[in-house]
């Protein structure tokens, strides 16, 4: 794990349509408190094997956000086991790893507090957060999360706030650098939230967060 590992947030969660709006809220709350967001998304190469993929992301960050909600079956009555598998990846890295693996932190979230009992019963003592499919929620939780590790962040309300004014902002954003907000690649969009954030921060009064500084997607 790099030092950079230190402001690397690996983000497990589903990638589809329906989950579209909570995924990105959850990139642009992990921007707003001064980390990076990371996931598999963000490499597109045939030739890399997806396991290995996720391994060297997991091992190259310091944080874990991990939604394990997505337990509905498909038409085959089969549910899809990557978050589960993908939690584990991380815990596992925390183990049996070495060095700065030892001290990796994650955030688990479900639908609803114990239901992972029924599903996943051995990560039972873990420190599970519900955020029962409300966006808000979520932002809220994660803020309070990555606070515990960059004091003097705003507060979970005011960075709902701000996404909400982002949101509303993102079409004129996508016109501006020819892109089409349904087109987006996870890459486009952390590059789209990261120069809205450093707008906005070089607006408004300079608040210092030492080492935890904004900083661009490709850093």
């Amino acid at each position: 794990m790099t030092t950079s590992a230190e402001r690397f947030v690996f983000v497990n969660c589903p990638f589809d349509e329906e989950y579209k709006d909570m995924f990105r809220a959850m990139v642009f709350v992990i921007y707003k408190c001064n980390f990076r967001p990371r996931c598999t998304l963000e490499t597109d190469d045939a030739g890399e094997n997806r396991f290995e993929k996720i391994v060297k992301i997991v091992g190259e960050c310091g944080y874990g956000i991990h939604d394990i909600s997505r337990t509905e079956l498909n038409e085959n009555n089969l549910p899809r086991f990557n978050m589960p598998l993908e939690l584990g990846v991380f815990l596992g890295a925390r183990k049996f790893g070495t060095g700065p693996n030892q001290l990796k932190k994650c955030l688990i979230f479900d639908r609803e507090l114990f239901r992972y009992q029924e599903f996943i019963s051995d990560i039972a003592g873990q420190d599970i957060k519900s955020h029962d499919g409300c966006t808000r929620k979520l932002v809220i939780e994660i803020r309070n999360w990555l606070a515990t590790y960059n004091p003097g962040l705003v507060g979970g309300n005011a960075m709902w706030s701000e996404y909400q004014e982002f949101r509303q902002d993102l079409p004129e954003l996508c016109e501006a650098v020819k892109l089409v907000d349904d087109e987006l690649t996870f890459m486009d969009h952390t590059r789209l939230v990261y120069a809205w954030l450093q707008d906005r921060e070089a607006s408004q009064p300079d608040i210092s967060f030492g080492p935890f500084a904004i900083h661009p997607p490709n850093a």
